[in-house]
């Protein structure tokens, strides 16, 4: 039988079908048409949008990753500069969540690209040699050697597990894309399939097929569209706007927020890397420049000499010269050239305990010299002063505090005591003077006055010294005590160091 026979047999065959046959049949075509987009709609979402929530759930995994890591890093920093309660379960609450985002990472060789499935199990294998290194840290004793070069290693570490999150990241969002792109080849084949299907079923509903045109072939090629776009790196062309209210709708309401989502975090991770950098380059300069102000602080201290002290010992040295046969004058000129070799000359930071004696007792005997029986000294030294390290030029100034602001000011002079012992492996240096004193109120603008720096109330010894101690140490302190008419004590405690340490 022939195509026109056949034809001419369905046309007779449909000519003779009543009314109500027609309207069946008719009413039958759309329900299967209906009923087969219906079906075609579900399955076309549901083998989009699986992907899709494997692609966002991979994303979202690397990014807690990230967050994660960066958290631990900043409590573990903060734990380690503030080692207190708070800190310390914050730090294993971040810890916690770290392990977790590590654990939780997909490790399926056959769903991933084979660089990421490797970055992967780099991060895991390099997460625990982390651990081991960190709780190691965390088990040391801040005194021990190996405790600053063990520190650094964890934050280098941190900073390589930053490192490998941020590639996984990437390579993540790259097999994502390369699974988006290959579902848009396959979504692309589709408007044939529906074209070819129209054909064969919507022969008499044109009106059908161009609704069917407008509500998925349309939205489809505008997905399509905008993928290139995002293709070539460009996240933020115009939305894809369409009236469905069904999957597709909900499709490309999922896709636009993605496409935001992810050009605002590939916008924020690159605001956030420089601003890192340019902090990371201002906390460089302020350690530099704070370091050149201590430095500028200590050479101005050493470089201080007060005026009336030289002239009035000069002029002693001289009346000595006349009075005596120039030895004592000899062993004042002596004492009075250590102490300028001393503070002209010396670099480091720290000295031996014998040598700052030295210098303090050279002060005191030509303070002696010039004050007479008005001023009486004592030094008891209980702690190895041959080995103890202490801050270099700090004895003298709290000494000529002691006699300026003290001792001096009083008709019948006084006394000066320096005791020097060892508490709690701390080394306490007490220097007690029996001058003047102040009043509480005095005493409180002092010590408020030594904390804030104001240099113009204490003068840039005593100040300076509260400095030093504060940075060199990190459990280092100065203390002030006084009573009007009863003397003043100066009390600084410093962590025992050994010459051979």
């Amino acid at each position: 039988m022939s195509a026109n026979e056949r034809r001419k047999k369905v046309d007779n065959k449909w000519i003779s079908l009543s009314l109500k046959k027609k309207i069946q049949v008719f009413t039958g075509v759309v329900f299967l048409i209906i009923s087969l987009s219906v079906i075609f709609d579900i399955w076309v979402v549901n083998f989009s949008l699986n992907d899709f929530r494997v692609i966002l759930d991979d994303n979202a995994k690397s990014s807690d990753l990230i967050d994660t890591i960066e958290a631990e890093s900043s409590w573990f920093e903060a734990y380690i500069k503030h080692p207190n309660e708070e800190n310390h379960k914050e730090m294993e609450d971040a810890i916690d969540q770290t392990k977790k985002a590590v654990l939780s990472l997909p490790s399926d060789y056959s769903s991933m690209s084979i660089r990421r499935y490797a970055k992967t199990w780099s991060i895991k294998n390099s997460y625990a040699n982390y651990i081991e290194k960190r709780d190691t840290v965390l088990g040391m004793n801040e005194s021990n050697p190996e405790y600053i070069k063990q520190l650094y290693k964890v934050y280098d570490m941190q900073a390589y597990l930053h490192d490998y999150a941020r590639s996984l990241m990437r390579y993540s969002l790259e097999d994502g894309k390369a699974v988006y792109v290959k579902k848009v080849r396959s979504l692309r084949k589709l408007p044939l399939v529906v074209i070819l299907s129209g054909i064969m079923l919507f022969s008499v509903m044109i009106s059908l097929s161009g609704l069917m045109n407008k509500t998925m072939i349309i939205p489809i090629m505008k997905l399509v569209n905008v993928s290139k776009e995002i293709a070539s790196n460009n996240f933020f062309t115009d939305d894809v706007k369409v009236n469905n209210q069904d999957e597709m709708g909900d499709l490309v309401n999922a896709f636009n927020k993605m496409k935001y989502a992810t050009g605002q975090y590939i916008t924020t991770m690159e605001e956030r890397r420089k601003m890192m950098d340019l902090l990371h380059k201002e906390e460089l300069e302020k350690i530099e420049a704070e370091k050149n102000l201590e430095t500028a602080n200590l050479e101005l201290l050493k470089s201080q000499i007060n005026p009336h002290f030289l002239f009035n010992t000069l002029n002693v040295i001289g009346g000595m010269a006349k009075l005596e046969d120039a030895d004592t004058t000899e062993k004042m000129i002596k004492a009075l050239s250590t102490i300028f070799r001393y503070n002209l000359k010396t670099p480091q930071s720290e000295v031996v305990l014998a040598q700052e004696l030295q210098v303090a007792g050279d002060y005191m005997y030509l303070q002696k010299m010039r004050f007479g029986s008005r001023i009486d000294y004592s030094i008891k030294c209980k702690v190895d002063k041959d080995l103890i390290m202490i801050p270099s030029f700090c004895l003298q100034p709290l000494l000529e505090n002691s006699i300026i602001h003290g001792i001096s000011k009083k008709e019948e002079g006084g006394k000066i005591f320096i005791d020097i012992r060892m508490k709690a492996e701390k080394i306490i240096i007490t220097i007690v003077d029996t001058g003047i004193g102040m009043t509480q109120e005095e005493l409180e603008s002092l010590r408020l006055a030594i904390k804030q720096g104001t240099n113009g109330k204490i003068g840039i010894g005593l100040g300076n010294i509260y400095k030093r101690i504060k940075r060199m140490y990190f459990d280092g302190d100065v203390k002030l005590l006084s009573r009007k008419n009863q003397g003043t004590i100066v009390r600084v405690a410093i962590p025992h160091k050994n010459r051979e340490g």
